[in-house]
């Protein structure tokens, strides 16, 4: 709780004729003989004051004026009346109050606070329909959608910083669409490359087994399980005629003349030498190292 006397903006002086030096800061008139204010060390008329220096009502908007009193509370300002309870509009000026949400509350309403609608802040009293979440309660018609306005009620919603979502609204700004079916992913879902899709649109393009938890490669945006990609995409290696998975051993692959080979197929015809990374002949369809070759 917070508690002060509401004081005026500034002080006010009235002085002899020794003052022709000061001179308002605005107007640049004399101040001799006249009433004027000091604030943060500059001297101005009252007039001047009142229409360039003086605080603004936090409540009504207006300029707090020389002859008004003034009530300061974290670098806020109200005229003395101006300064009351947002609930029942009591002023709190010369009492003690409390500030919740950056409203004011008075010492009687702030005993009623546990029971205040977070969303009209008025007593939810015996007999309302309330809607509580974490400690917060509301009327049944205040708890809204953060989005759309709409009243939420009693029905689903989803909290989301300090805000909450209808159903709807949630999923048309927060949710997840399915890269291939284009509908909202509501639970679990995979991510490939940054990007979400069903677990059940997530498949093997030739036998639309799901891939989720599974082995599987890309060829041209289409996805394959393992047995798929040998059996279907893979190349086959033209030394043991199996395909060239790129898994395990043999990841490394030979090309020439259109055709492929393991790195650990690719070997003279007639010796068996490797020829990975090394020179070779290609006769009659078949790979010779150099010195078979010449026996050829």
């Amino acid at each position: 709780m917070d508690t002060f006397k509401s004081k005026g903006p500034s002080s006010c002086h009235k002085e002899g004729p020794m003052a022709d030096k000061y001179k308002c800061l605005y107007c640049k008139e004399s101040l001799q003989g006249k009433k004027y204010v000091q604030k943060d060390g500059q001297n101005c008329c009252v007039p001047c004051f009142d229409q360039f220096g003086a605080n603004i009502c936090e409540e009504c908007q207006k300029p707090i004026c020389v002859d008004s009193k003034e009530v300061h509370y974290q670098n806020r300002f109200w005229h003395d009346t101006c300064f009351c309870c947002s609930l029942c509009g009591q002023p709190v000026s010369e009492d003690t109050f409390a500030v919740k949400e950056n409203k004011i509350l008075c010492n009687k309403c702030t005993l009623l606070d546990n029971t205040l609608c977070k969303g009209c802040f008025h007593p939810i009293v015996a007999g309302d329909e309330s809607v509580e979440y974490n400690g917060i309660v509301w009327h049944k018609d205040c708890f809204i959608c953060s989005s759309c306005k709409q009243v939420i009620g009693l029905g689903s919603f989803f909290p989301r910083d300090d805000q909450y979502y209808c159903v709807s609204c949630h999923e048309a700004k927060f949710a997840k669409h399915c890269v291939k079916c284009k509908k909202i992913i509501s639970s679990g879902g995979v991510t490939y490359q940054d990007q979400p899709w069903h677990a059940e649109c997530f498949v093997c393009s030739n036998c639309s087994k799901q891939l989720a938890g599974e082995r599987f490669t890309t060829v041209e945006e289409n996805f394959y399980c393992v047995d798929c990609y040998k059996n279907v995409v893979a190349k086959k290696c033209a030394g043991c005629k199996n395909p060239i998975t790129g898994f395990g051993k043999g990841s490394s692959v030979v090309a020439y003349e259109g055709q492929s080979w393991h790195d650990y197929c690719f070997q003279c015809k007639t010796c068996s030498e490797n020829l990975a990374n090394k020179h070779f002949v290609f006769y009659d369809n078949q790979i010779y190292c150099p010195e078979c070759a010449k026996k050829l």
